[in-house]
């Protein structure tokens, strides 16, 4: 069967509805319904199961509003349809699901209803437009395997659709991107991998496809089930992050729909924390006084991807890895905050590799260059003392060779990290045909001497992307802050050398 369209038939009925209004509205609408769909299969799986050990199911939902009792169009004249299907919907449905009651003891499984629903709503107000949705859904069968690899291509149609809906800042990492960094953090059954700005469930897929391979035992089965840890505040990318680790076949997804700024980094326990990071936080947002109250007075930054990787080395289990996508200044930035940020990774975790990203690894979305910082919690072979990181090796990655910018039509692949996973097992300083630095090491007291300016191995300037007029603004005084901050330095320094003492604060 042919699903590869889903997304744009259900869109062209739902346009057709006075209820609905924009993008992110169909979305919204399209995911809890696919939601459904998705958890009745799941039941079916559980009902097996339970048939098999000769116990009894019972679903979190009321029976008469389970998916198949009242979705289902058995083509007998007898399916809801019209005002009919709206009543059920909008006065039965989602005001039980929304108060299901949740207690300590119940499954994830469960719970997780409870959860999706309760910042859902139900926007299309013709019934007949509704159960034209519903059987264009109910065409994929997720219990087949090739229909639940197909809905691969359905999941990342919704995605394109939701950045083209301007959510606040958000962009969704390439699969090609959260592949990559998955692979070189190489988790393993019976580690836990986690992101705490889950979004869609982008690297948390990622690193269950590299895990499913490790799958040879029933007790890998079970390893496999508990691998992956999310956390998103907002209610539509949790909702779709729930039904991707569904269709993964995880059965109670462990992601929890909460700010993971909202808790005093000091109060995170052992068993707060996860063996494996892979992380693309939030950027170019500011955070509130009581978010950053959470956080050491002298790294309480207004930034958020500066919180997130703080929170990120706290959350960091000893021996741990973590690999976290950053924009551009983080690396460059000089104000206290970052500095304090940046010389607690070099001293305390392992900063062993910093990647720099073409400037349209996410376009069209945005053009704000980014990069990867990877780094273990733990003290590097080599390391002076009052170090933990020894060298940092810096990798530009280029474009693909025929491409002037990547795009909608022309996303990143795998295969475009060839060169830099080669260049992982063999690392070796790389001069450009132009003369740029595309590959150096620096020590750990290098990048100290430089005010931790991780700026280094840049793309040559005619090779960097035209921002939009707020980035472009915004990168500016960023770099032109970093200047000042080194202008101020020469000249202090100066001053020291020839003994005098001029206030060079002082612009009178």
């Amino acid at each position: 069967m042919a699903v590869n369209n889903i997304v744009k038939r259900i869109q062209n009925i739902m346009r057709q509805d006075a209820g609905v209004n924009g993008d992110a509205q169909r979305i919204e609408q399209m995911t809890w319904m696919f939601f459904l769909k998705v958890y009745d299969t799941q039941e079916e799986t559980w009902e097996y199961k339970a048939q098999r050990e000769h116990t009894t199911y019972k679903s979190i939902i009321p029976e008469e509003l389970r998916w198949r009792n009242w979705a289902v169009d058995e083509k007998d004249g007898k399916a809801l349809t019209g005002d009919e299907l709206l009543l059920l919907i909008n006065n039965q449905l989602f005001p039980s699901l929304k108060s299901i009651e949740v207690t300590r003891e119940m499954p994830r499984s469960k719970s997780i209803v409870k959860d999706v629903f309760e910042d859902i709503n139900q926007y299309m107000k013709n019934g007949t437009l509704l159960r034209q949705v519903i059987n264009i859904i109910n065409e994929i069968e997720f219990d087949d395997a090739q229909d639940r690899h197909l809905f691969g291509d359905i999941y990342e149609g919704i995605l394109k659709d939701l950045q083209s809906a301007g959510n606040a800042g958000e962009f969704y990492t390439p699969r090609a991107l959260t592949d990559f960094i998955v692979t070189m953090l190489h988790p393993q059954l019976g580690e836990t991998f986690g992101d705490f700005t889950s979004g869609t469930g982008g690297f948390l897929t990622s690193a269950l496809k590299y895990l499913s391979s490790q799958i040879k035992t029933v007790e890998d089965g079970e390893k496999y089930q508990s691998s992956v840890i999310g956390q998103e505040w907002k209610p539509l990318p949790y909702l779709l992050s729930i039904t991707n680790l569904l269709i993964h076949d995880i059965d109670a997804p462990d992601i929890h729909h909460c700010d993971s700024l909202g808790t005093k980094v000091s109060d995170f326990k052992p068993e707060d924390k996860v063996d494996v990071i892979g992380m693309n936080p939030p950027y170019g947002g500011s955070t509130d006084a009581s978010a950053k109250s959470n956080f050491p007075m002298e790294m309480r930054s207004s930034e958020t991807a500066d919180l997130f990787m703080v929170l990120i080395m706290y959350r960091l289990k000893a021996h741990g890895r973590a690999g976290v996508i950053v924009p551009d200044g983080f690396l460059f930035g000089i104000d206290g905050a970052k500095i304090a940020i940046k010389t607690k990774m070099l001293k305390e975790f392992n900063l062993h590799t910093i990647v720099r990203l073409p400037g349209s690894i996410f376009s069209p979305y945005t053009s704000i260059a980014t990069n990867i910082l990877f780094f273990d919690n733990e003290k590097a072979k080599g390391a002076s003392e009052g170090y933990a990181t020894n060298e940092t090796w810096f990798y530009r990655l280029d474009m693909p060779e025929g491409y002037k910018h990547f795009s909608k039509t022309r996303p990143m692949k795998i295969e475009h990290c060839a060169s830099l996973k080669k260049w992982w097992t063999n690392r070796v300083e790389i001069i450009s045909e132009d003369g740029d630095e595309k590959s150096k090491k620096f020590t750990a007291q290098q990048l100290i001497d430089l005010d931790c300016n991780f700026d280094l191995c840049k793309f040559p300037k005619d090779e960097e992307e035209v921002l939009p007029p707020a980035e472009l603004l915004a990168d500016y005084f960023k770099k032109r802050a970093a200047l000042d901050h080194e202008i101020d330095k020469t000249l202090s320094e100066i001053q020291k050398i020839l003994g005098i003492s001029i206030d060079i604060n002082n612009k009178d």
